[in-house]
């Protein structure tokens, strides 16, 4: 609707139709106005414009056009639905220059009740207006046209900041859109007009209040009080103030003049009195205490004071913490509390003038501790210099330039704070400070160590780290006696010089961490205790090594470690990642070494001697070139020894004798062929814990070895030569918790595995096992993986351990599920079940894609819950595209989960406006972060998404593979056997070209390496608090395909931190299949030592010569972004044979009596999408690269489209755990997560192989008869049992909606044309919010967790459906019969004209990755009768 002009200027709707509509009338426009908005439009001549124009909704010389209505939210608090659209004067206006665009303006919202948080969101609906502006336009005129006092401005839903007269709010808006990484300034225009950015930034007329904050810093009223605990003194009405470390009582009533008495809190009490109601007795402390009665009249103010009191009085310094309030200054109350000794005001907006200001901090005579910290002070505030009696004081992230000279009037200072801020150079006068003893000078612009530290003897730390020193004088810190800990961190540092022979003897720490040092000698400083020098280009090293204790030299190039004398005092040493090729000798001689690491180094042998050491606990070598371990002669204190990937092929036979102490041990990736004895005698005295055998050739003989090691916990002896496992043995091995026998050759598990009643975790998948293990009794059982096996039927007991949380049975073709058992497993958190492929006429499998296909798998390892999440689409758009991601929420799960039910929509949209690679890439990223909305503001996540496609300026040439990352998720193309990394690192330990960028936006940078001690990744979607220093631009690359590429591999951090690139692709290449693969690669993953979160997904690539894909000609090919036809709906007579049988869970749950949504809610997550939801569905020509369509006049110049016939359309994966609003705990993890309510009615979910959720739905009002070759029975009894309550609601039916979603018939039936315009989980979802505070914008693309939330309840189990028909009450047909049945039922059934099915399957290029591969429906010009219309709609299911 376009807004109309009126000479009053305000137009108002009053119609209810306008407050009840539902939908979102234009989703991806930038030119949405919100509902319940004043637009003004503002023209670029603001002064003008003030003059002339009487109030806002007059029209002067700048053409003011107002439109007010009132604000709907959608039910989160960050997020407005739009409803109307700009007027053509206004779209005309923007478009006129791209400098031009709007400014949403909020109102001030109503104090709300207090809440968790101190800057909570007010959920309340404030008015809007949206101003039309240019860039130019400042504050001052934006607040002369709407009559307020000031603007604020709120970042990512944090602090308000009151903007100065002279900012612009909309180049503010185009300056962060363009630091997100928006490039294209029509882009920027349309993205900061769009509503969904408040979550982002927000600007406000009015300062808005906020309920909780006002509690945390003033509490006043008007309250019955009495002095004393005698009843001599009488109770009156008096003012009563709670600020600071006092409570502040009036001699007036109502009024603060006259005489103010104090109470000082500190020490004191707060007590409930019991004879009066909500009275409270509040206490000072020491021999005059003092006691005041206050009598409060609600309860709400009762509980209100006593809490806020409670934390007063529990203090043992007088502290006042207002951080993070947004103050201009402090409340002028508060400088009654004359005892405050300890005030932090971080992140705030302090300012200079004001009662409250800080030229009025003086006023507080016993301060001693004043913390200014993020403050956007711009400059040092000399009015601080005047507090003489600081003792401390922190200055860090203001944007200091300089500091004055006024600084030496702060004789007492002990601590000066100074990171973060732009200090080139310190005054002289700052080495008058006597007392100072600490002194934080990192992250500022200092070319050199500042020769003022040479006065300042009280100092003994120097923190420079992230500044500019270049060059490192060793004399210049031998002069300066009292250093002693130094921190050249990040510095760029690329020379360290010694003058002479002179001693550095004072300097005992040392770190040195990420510079570009090519040598070091430090043989000079005799003192040193700790040296890091980690991640610089070291090949040399030299240390003295009289008082040495630790070392830290990973990441080098080291090829020789040299330390005189030898350091007898080393107890911790790391020298992994370099090239060493032998230990140094002095290595054996230290007497006290503990702790050594040599990993990924060119170690081939290990000396005899270490193993004699008397002190060595943990000894990491593994990725090195060992053939043979030195024996153990001697008993050692061994307790952890890693041995992995090596070349080892037999361990000493002494080794468990000798190392009696040893707990956990790791020689998995040898050519091990058997283990040593635990013991030479019968009785065992192993302590092993943790046995990790994965990836040799142990044969079965080996297990019976085990038996000795009583308290083994954890045994990993996948990818062996096991073909069984000693039953006897088993049960001798009462401790163990986890199992995992994967990838061998096992044909069942032992029965005596019942003996392990501790055990929580059993993984045996890829094997050939046929009968269900004994495990389902053990009382502590979690975790079973019994994938990718022979597994025929489940033998269930009568009742299911409560603690069984997941389970997986997919890749066994033969197992046939019961109704009874499903419901059993009804508690299960996730359950992964195989869907029954789909199957022709001819009874042939409806198969995936003939050029890739796909597996991929997620393991929680030992974390409490799943925070990867994968998104897998074989046929995006018009199934000669695909789309792969995987996000990596690290220690949060809700905005992976988001991600991956909202990317794909978003790529879907993008490439709709652009075809370059790099701009719909780029724009995909930076939309879906904007799209996360309020969890995006604190949480964030890893995120890579792949897009197959051709190349639009060559429709005729192969597919290419363009990838776009964040964070650490990393890709890899096997490439004629070869790996080709795709993806960049975005971390600060492996890129100094990201660290240098988040080192100006002067970010801290922790000793972790992290940012701002949040994360390691520089780029991450989400986690918009952190920005500039961490931002949402992705790294982009399009590698064309070639016959020689095999498959791609998609992995998080866990993965390959654990699997090289080489040793994935040669994995996966041993494996035929993609989901073995995955699983393989995960399962290696934790046997290296991983105990994080692992996801891999494996796309297995088949574009070769002889995959012509090829359709016959039915329409010609779509232009990227062009319009399409409306599919010709088809509809599935009874007892087709696509339907999957009732022994399947899937047949199942949709033959009960349940909507296509509750479907959708209830499969609460899927893993693949291997079958093409294509074969049933009309679409446009398909041809392949080899056989390309010929261009037809009018088609679109960026040929085949990826969005073909449906833009904007694709399939989605929801969640592969269960959805919770309670598990994301920025970073904490926890066992008492509950799912959400809604996704099924215990919370549980099943998980199904395939992609089952949001497909195209061809719509239609009648149905035809259908062609006599559609009309016909599958053979099966399974079938007609599993499509009966379906074919019952085709029949009950007027209108049918049938999509074909990888084999399985979904069916949404007897709705209006007019109310499919919107999808259905749109239309039922409007108003609403989830119960965690997410926010994803309703538009056309929509948030499947929304709909699982929606998802009506049942009573009991996954498939409680009153309606489903017993098999034995169904109807026998005798045979003579059956032809006259099939025409009654055929005269009922109205059935869609649809395609009949090919028989002949293409064929695949590679014979390794070969599969099955089902028929392809030919196309048919099957013309629809005109009066019929038809409607597409995407659904969530």
């Amino acid at each position: 609707m376009e807004a109309e002009e009126s000479p009053a200027g305000a137009v108002r709707s009053t119609g209810p139709d306008r407050r009840k509509q539902g939908g979102v009338e234009d989703s991806g426009s930038c030119n949405g106005v919100l509902p319940g908005t004043e637009l003004i439009e503002t023209g670029s001549n603001q002064a003008a414009g003030r003059g002339d124009h009487s109030g806002p909704g007059s029209r002067g010389a700048t053409g003011i056009r107002v439109l007010k209505r009132n604000m709907k939210r959608n039910g989160s608090r960050g997020c407005v639905t739009r409803k109307t659209r700009f007027g053509s004067r206004e779209r005309d206006w923007l478009k006129g220059d791209a400098q031009r665009g709007c400014v949403c303006l909020y109102g001030a919202a109503e104090p709300q009740p207090p809440s968790s948080g101190p800057q909570t969101s007010s959920t309340s609906q404030p008015d809007l207006r949206l101003v039309l502006c240019s860039t130019s336009t400042t504050v001052e005129e934006l607040c002369a046209q709407g009559d307020s006092q000031g603007l604020y401005v709120q970042l990512h839903g944090d602090l308000l900041r009151r903007l100065d007269p002279s900012e612009r709010p909309l180049q503010m808006v185009y300056d962060y859109l363009t630091a997100m990484g928006y490039e294209d300034p029509l882009r920027i225009q349309k993205e900061a007009a769009n509503s969904d950015l408040s979550c982002i930034i927000r600007f406000y007329s009015e300062k808005p209040l906020n309920a909780d904050q006002l509690e945390r810093t003033v509490l006043k009223g008007v309250f019955s009080v009495r002095k004393g605990k005698t009843q001599l003194h009488k109770w009156a009405e008096r003012q009563v103030i709670l600020c600071g470390t006092c409570l502040i009582v009036a001699s007036v009533k109502d009024s603060l003049t006259g005489k103010m008495h104090i109470l000082p809190l500190v020490g004191g009490k707060v007590e409930e009195v019991k004879r009066r109601q909500h009275c409270l007795m509040f206490s000072s402390a020491g021999p005059q205490a003092q006691t005041y009665y206050v009598n409060f009249d609600t309860l709400a103010d009762y509980q209100r004071w006593h809490r806020q009191a409670s934390k007063v009085v529990s203090q043992t310094v007088s502290l006042v913490d207002l951080s993070c309030y947004s103050l201009e200054e402090v409340p002028e109350c508060l400088f009654y509390s004359q005892d405050v000794t300890h005030l932090n005001l971080r992140h705030n907006f302090m300012r200079l003038e004001g009662a409250g200001g800080l030229r009025n901090l003086n006023r507080f005579s016993q301060l001693k501790s004043l913390n200014l910290s993020h403050n956007r002070l711009g400059s040092f505030p000399e009015s601080i210099c005047e507090i003489l009696t600081l003792t401390e004081l922190n200055l860090s992230c203001n944007g200091i330039h300089s500091v004055p000279s006024q600084i030496a009037n702060l004789q007492s200072l002990q601590t000066l704070s100074l990171d973060g801020n732009h200090l080139s150079s310190l005054p002289e006068e700052l080495g008058g400070l006597a007392q100072l003893s600490s002194l934080g000078l990192s992250f500022n612009d200092l070319p050199h160590i500042p020769t003022v530290l040479d006065r300042l003897s009280g100092v003994d730390r120097l923190a420079m780290a992230g500044n500019k020193v270049e060059t490192l004088e060793l004399g210049i810190l031998g002069r300066m006696t009292h250093l002693k800990n130094i921190d050249l961190r990040l510095n760029g540092l690329r020379w360290v010089h010694s003058e002479g022979l002179e001693a550095v003897k004072q300097v005992t720490h040392l770190d040195l961490r990420d510079n570009r040092l090519a040598s070091l000698d430090l043989s000079s400083a005799c003192s040193l205790e700790t040296l890091h020098c980690e991640r610089n280009r070291l090949g040399v090293l030299t240390l003295s090594g009289f008082t040495l204790r630790t070392l830290y030299a990973s990441s080098n190039r080291l090829t020789t470690v040299n330390i005189y004398p030898v350091p007898n005092q080393l107890t911790h040493m790391d020298l992994s990642r370099n090239l060493l090729e032998y230990l140094p000798d002095w290595v054996c001689d230290t007497r006290k070494i503990e702790v050594l690491e040599v990993t990924h180094n060119l170690l081939s042998e290990l000396p005899g001697r270490l193993f004699s050491s008397l002190s060595l606990r943990k000894l990491l070598a593994g990725n090195n070139r060992l053939q043979r371990l030195p024996d153990l002669l001697d008993h050692i204190p061994l307790e952890a020894l890693d041995l992995q990937h090596n070349k080892l092929c037999e361990l000493p036979e002494s080794l468990f004798c000798k190392a009696l102490n040893l707990r956990y041990l790791n020689v998995s990736a040898n050519s091990l062929e058997s283990i040593p004895s635990s013991s030479q005698s019968e009785e065992s005295l192993s302590t092993l814990q943790e046995l990790y055998l994965t990836g040799n050739n142990l044969s079965e003989h080996c297990a019976a070895l085990l038996v000795g090691h009583q308290n083994l916990r954890v045994l990993h002896m996948a990818y062996n030569q096991l073909q069984s496992f000693p039953a006897s043995k088993l049960s001798k091995l009462e401790l163990l918790e986890e199992l995992n026998l994967s990838g061998n050759k096992l044909k069942a598990i032992p029965s005596t595995v019942s003996s392990c009643k501790r055990l929580h975790t059993l993984t045996a998948h890829s094997n050939h096992i046929s009968v269900f293990p004994e495990v389902l009794n053990l009382p502590e059982i979690k975790l079973v993986d019994l994938s990718c096996n022979e597994l025929t039927e489940i033998l269930l007991p009568d009742s299911l351990p409560p603690t069984l949380q997941e389970l997986d049975l997919t890749g066994n073709s033969s197992l046939m599920l019961e109704h009874k058992t499903l419901n059993l497993f009804s508690h299960i958190t996730t359950l992964k079940l195989d869907q029954k492929p789909a199957v022709t006429a001819t009874g042939d499998s409806l198969g995936s894609s003939t050029l890739w296909n796909h597996g991929y798998t997620e393991m929680s390892g030992q974390r409490n819950k799943l925070c990867v999440s994968v998104l897998a689409v074989d046929h995006f758009g018009d199934s000669m595209e695909a789309a792969y991601g995987i996000f990596d929420g690290d220690r949060n799960e809700e905005v992976p989960r988001l991600l991956q039910c909202t990317m794909g929509d978003v790529l879907s949209e993008e490439l709709q406006h652009s075809s370059v690679d790099t701009v719909y890439m780029s724009n995909t990223f930076l939309t879906s972060h904007r799209k996360l909305g309020v969890a995006g503001q604190k949480l964030g996540a890893s995120a890579l998404l792949c897009y197959i496609h051709h190349e639009p300026s060559d429709a005729a040439g192969y597919f290419s593979l363009t990838l776009a990352n964040v964070g650490t998720c990393q890709a890899v193309l096997c490439r004629d056997g070869q790996p080709l990394p795709l993806s960049k690192v975005f971390s600060l330990e492996q890129s100094a070209e990201e660290t240098e960028r988040v080192k100006r936006c002067k970010a801290i940078i922790t000793e972790d390496n992290k940012v701002s001690g949040v994360t390691w990744s520089s780029r991450l979607l989400g986690c918009s608090y952190l920005s500039p220093g961490v931002i949402p631009k992705p790294w982009v690359r399009t590698e064309p395909l070639c016959t020689q590429d095999e498959f791609l591999i998609l992995g998080n951090r866990a993965l390959f931190e654990r699997v090289s690139y080489q040793e994935a692709v040669c994995t996966v290449q041993a494996v035929r299949d993609p989901r073995a693969a995955a699983k393989r690669l995960c399962t290696l993953a934790q046997s290296y030592g991983c105990r994080d979160n692992v996801g891999a997904v494996v796309v297995s690539l088949h574009i070769g010569e002889d995959s012509c894909t090829c359709d016959p000609p039915l329409a010609p090919p779509e232009g990227r972004g062009a319009p399409a036809p409306a599919p010709i709906p088809i509809s599935v007579p009874l007892g087709d044979p696509a339907t999957p049988s009732s022994s399947s869970g899937i047949a199942s749950e949709f033959s009960s009596e349940m909507s296509a949504s509750e479907v959708g809610s209830e499969a609460g997550s899927t893993a693949s999408d291997e079958n093409p939801s294509s074969g049933l569905a009309s679409r446009p020509e398909r041809r392949c690269s080899l056989h390309p369509a010929v261009t037809l006049c009018g088609t679109g110049p960026g040929g085949p489209g990826p969005v073909g016939t449906l833009p904007g359309l694709f399939q989605r994966q929801p969640s592969s755990a269960t959805f919770s609003s309670n598990q994301s705990d920025n970073g904490l993890d926890s066992d008492d997560e509950v799912p959400l309510e809604g996704v099924i009615s215990n919370g549980s979910k099943l998980e199904v192989e395939v992609d089952i959720h949001c497909c195209a739905f061809q719509i239609r009002s009648g149905a035809p008869e259908a062609p006599d070759d559609l009309r016909h029975d599958h053979r099966g009894s399974d079938h007609h049992s599993g499509g009966g309550g379906l074919a019952a609601k085709i029949r009950r039916q007027n209108s049918v909606v049938v999509s074909a979603t990888n084999g399985c018939l979904l069916a949404v039936c007897g709705r209006e044309i007019s109310d499919l315009k919107k999808s259905p989980s749109t239309s039922s979802l409007f108003g609403k919010k989830l119960s965690n505070g997410s926010v994803v914008a309703l538009e056309d693309s929509h948030n499947l967790i929304e709909v699982a939330l929606e998802a009506p309840k049942k009573k009991s189990g996954y498939f409680s459906a009153p309606a489903q028909q017993d098999p034995e009450d169904q109807l026998v047909v005798p045979a003579c019969l059956e032809r006259d049945v099939r025409e009654q039922l055929r005269s009922q059934n109205a059935v869609v004209p649809g395609p009949p099915p090919l028989s002949t399957p293409p064929a695949t290029r590679d014979p390794d990755w070969d599969h099955p591969h089902p028929p392809q429906l030919p196309r048919q010009d099957l013309a629809a009768p005109a009066s019929l219309q038809q409607e597409v709609y995407d659904t969530a299911l």
